[in-house]
């Protein structure tokens, strides 16, 4: 069980995990809930074949994408299952009638289900509160 890293027992919602216990016969078909967020996003093979536990994926997790939806460039993945987003927009001054850049830096969740995301990657990312 490689997804068990955590110091609590990890484990989908609504999944029963020990049917070998009550004398039922073990299914071989791996179990496991995840859903279609829609809004054009389609589930990544990795929720719905892998074996990982996120309660905060959009997928396979109880969280709801709603509100905007944000695109940037991954500026750092040091963090465990987080990225920093940066968000390059222009902010007009009406007093030299130009424009300035700015930027904001957007911590997001990364669920396991994207693998191999790098810094300087464009991403998109879904609000959920």
């Amino acid at each position: 069980m490689s997804e068990q890293i955590e110091k609590a027992f990890q484990k989908q919602p609504g999944i029963f995990v020990n049917a070998k216990a009550i004398g039922k016969k073990a299914k071989t078909k791996n179990q496991r809930w995840y859903k279609d967020v829609g809004l054009g996003f389609k589930t990544p093979k990795e929720a719905i074949e892998g074996h990982y536990i996120d309660k905060k994926c959009p997928w396979a997790g109880m969280v709801s994408i709603r509100g905007r939806i944000l695109t940037g460039v991954v500026m750092s993945t040091k963090m465990k299952r987080t990225v920093i987003v940066r968000r390059e927009y222009l902010h007009y001054i009406t007093k030299y009638n130009r424009y300035e850049k700015r930027h904001k830096n957007l911590a997001a969740h990364l669920s396991p289900a994207f693998i191999g995301v790098q810094p300087g990657d464009t991403v998109t990312v879904g609000q959920c509160r």
